[in-house]
């Protein structure tokens, strides 16, 4: 069997954040744990496992930062593959189990990621219980393949945390790699703060992301059309179309004007070129 190592980015992590942990540490042969908590660490509050080799930052770096320093790790200790997670994303059990054993049996020359069904708030279901290719996927339970890692360049770490995940898949998909999704096996995913809410008889989807997300959102949304338009136009105009966000803001949200003027920044800073970590007064 394959050995895999895992990753996980902390960031003031709930005791069910935690918890996750002890969902797929079994089934890795090392768990890189990346702190981004300001302040007091969490070392205290893991599992007792000498699996784990935990990193404290002390300051909020980034999911990609993160993200690139536990795959440049895992190449160093001598890894081909290495599950990336988020602090809140449960796997069930033998899902990874699955997931190594296509990995073993299948011709991953040219896939980059392979992961499962990936269940959120979302009214969405499977295709197929078999394989799929899709064009983007969310970061946390994929398995990614390290040698393609390295050569389209990692993560980028300016943009910090949205659209990372899509941007990658671009990436690697841009370099004629793939992106292998198995269907019969299935990870719970707390995507945010999703519902759906009914108004004159229609149903709306509302993300409720805070007014921070919102500003990464934007900004980064427009920097990968920049970058994949010509590659996947369809899917890049629908990332930079926001005229139904602002309306599903004003309509259902809360902390609205807060939310649209980090979106106007957002813009804004995408216009003038500024990348990185938010750079405004909290």
């Amino acid at each position: 069997m394959i050995k895999i190592a895992g990753m996980v980015t902390l960031y003031n992590p709930t005791d069910d954040n935690i918890n996750n942990i002890n969902s797929y540490i079994n089934d890795v042969d090392t768990l890189y744990i990346i702190d981004n908590t300001e302040g007091k660490d969490n070392k205290d509050r893991l599992p007792k496992n000498k699996k784990i080799k935990y990193f404290f930052r002390n300051e909020n770096r980034g999911v990609a930062y993160a993200l690139n320093e536990a795959a440049s790790h895992a190449l160093d200790d001598g890894y081909k593959w290495l599950l990336t997670m988020d602090q809140d994303t449960y796997v069930r059990k033998g899902v990874l189990k699955k997931l190594v054993e296509v990995i073993e049996t299948e011709n991953m020359k040219n896939i980059g990621i392979v992961l499962p069904w990936q269940e959120t708030k979302m009214k969405l279901k499977p295709v197929t219980d078999g394989f799929d290719y899709p064009e983007t996927v969310m970061t946390s339970a994929n398995i990614i393949n390290l040698s393609i890692w390295k050569k389209v360049g990692g993560f980028k770490e300016w943009m910090f945390i949205d659209g990372i995940d899509i941007e990658y898949s671009f990436n690697i998909r841009m370099h004629s790699y793939k992106i292998l999704r198995v269907n019969s096996v299935s990870v719970d995913h707390n995507l945010g703060d999703i519902k759906y809410k009914k108004l004159f008889g229609k149903e709306y989807l509302v993300s409720n992301h805070n007014y921070l997300r919102r500003y990464y959102i934007m900004r980064n949304n427009h920097y990968i059309y920049d970058m994949y338009a010509d590659f996947s136009f369809y899917l890049c105009r629908d990332l930079i179309t926001s005229r139904y966000i602002y309306r599903n803001i004003l309509l259902f949200e809360k902390d609205k004007i807060r939310k649209i003027v980090a979106m106007r920044r957002g813009l804004k800073d995408y216009k003038n070129g500024i990348k990185g970590k938010y750079p405004y007064k909290r």
